[in-house]
């Protein structure tokens, strides 16, 4: 007969190895991901003369477009517990997205495949991040995430170094660099056959309407999904620093690198910082996240020379693992189980919308005024995003109180 504290030992041990294989598959997609997002900008502007306008409104349109794809593949999680296979179905796009980038002739090619490929992050990232908080012990939250987010910015990093040492071994052709991109995408794929899902029971349950859920929120979840807009509105597509990087005299192959500091900083941060936030309350982790992205645009806006933008890329990276993961655990402690990921679903849709507007005001505010208004446009929203929690946010309970 097993012991009720084997049995309990044996579950916990269960939980995380689901977390590690679905941040496997993260792992794995990023290394894909990574070795063609940096060279995006890069590819617009040497291959078909885009402007920053012209890129911000690329990534604009293509993350809000995919964002509002986040809420209601949340909402299909929930209702028909196939959270597996609608992440799996997002994942796979990333296939395509290559496949549709190696046609590409044209800005417009570039759009179509950058859409196709939020099209599919906008269908998994919410079943996604309800497997992990089911996998999760509820006073661990944070650690889950964390740990996730860890797997998740390793796996960038590490595309964006394969990327570097292409580029700097002398390669320059783009196309042939987003076909072996290919490869770590199918092993992303291939983690899933390792992946449980909680078999939810049957019942016959009332389950209430999507609407009606969101009046009985949380009135702190509310607040913060109001703080994540006003965030985002000064928050650009990442496409932006690299593009400060080549105006301050980064060639291609060392903004790269610049990028690669960001995702390393990210992944190695992610686990401590999530588990900090089980201890001390997700706001404070919030706050102090919001506040080092205001320091880090500020110093985005009066970088002049290298070291100091190198710095700064590798503060966003603290930035991202102190906010991140965070938020996630935030969202999935303070939302109803039942629709649990149509508010991890919905708390990306209010980002992504936000962010076609906030990637066009860059761009014009680039062209009509240089790179320091933009940035500091997006330090003082990050400020006051910092400063409504601070001042009107309730101070959550802990998890483990």
């Amino acid at each position: 007969m097993t012991k009720p504290w084997r049995a309990k030992k044996g579950e916990s041990e269960s939980k995380l190895i689901n977390i590690f294989f679905l941040g496997l598959v993260s792992f794995f997609t990023d290394v894909s991901a990574e070795m063609v997002y940096p060279l995006i900008p890069l590819y617009l502007i040497s291959a078909f003369g885009a402007t920053p306008a012209l890129v911000g409104t690329v990534e604009g349109i293509a993350e809000s477009l995919a964002s509002l794809l986040k809420v209601y593949s949340g909402y299909i999680s929930d209702k028909f517990q196939k959270k597996k296979a609608l992440a799996f179905a997002g994942y796979s796009a990333g296939l395509f997205y290559k496949l549709v980038l190696l046609m590409a002739g044209s800005w417009v090619g570039v759009l179509l495949a950058r859409v196709v490929d939020r099209f599919g992050k906008g269908i998994r990232v919410a079943p996604r991040d309800a497997l992990v908080s089911e996998s999760a012990d509820k006073s661990a939250l944070g650690k889950a995430y964390g740990l996730h987010k860890a797997l998740d910015m390793a796996g960038a990093a590490l595309g964006i170094l394969i990327t570097y040492f292409l580029l700097r071994g002398g390669a320059s052709d783009y196309k042939k660099m987003f076909l072996i991109s290919i490869i770590p995408a199918v092993l992303g794929l291939c983690m899933f056959f390792f992946i449980k899902e909680k078999k939810a029971e049957r019942r016959q349950v009332a389950r209430p309407r999507f609407w009606r859920g969101l009046r009985e929120l949380d009135g702190r979840l509310k607040l913060y999904l109001l703080v994540v807009f006003l965030f985002t509105l000064g928050n650009s597509s990442n496409a932006f620093l690299l593009l400060k990087a080549k105006s301050i005299g980064f060639d291609d192959v060392s903004a790269v690198l610049l990028y690669f500091a960001y995702n390393i900083t990210a992944s190695v941060l992610s686990l401590p910082l999530g588990r900090l936030s089980d201890k001390v309350g997700r706001k404070a982790l919030l706050v102090s996240g919001y506040l080092v992205f205001s320091f880090v645009y500020f110093g985005f806006a009066v970088a002049g020379n290298q070291p100091l933008l190198a710095m700064m890329f590798v503060l966003y990276g603290v930035y991202t693992a102190m906010i991140t993961g965070v938020e996630r655990a935030f969202v999935a402690e303070l939302a109803p189980a039942e629709i649990k990921g149509a508010m991890l679903g919905l708390q990306s849709t209010v980002a992504g919308i936000a962010l076609l507007p906030a990637s066009v005001i860059t761009g014009l505010l680039w062209i009509a005024y240089g790179s320091v208004v933009p940035f500091l446009f997006g330090a003082s929203l990050s400020l006051a995003a910092a400063m409504i929690l601070l001042i009107f946010m309730r101070n959550p309970v802990l998890a483990h109180s």
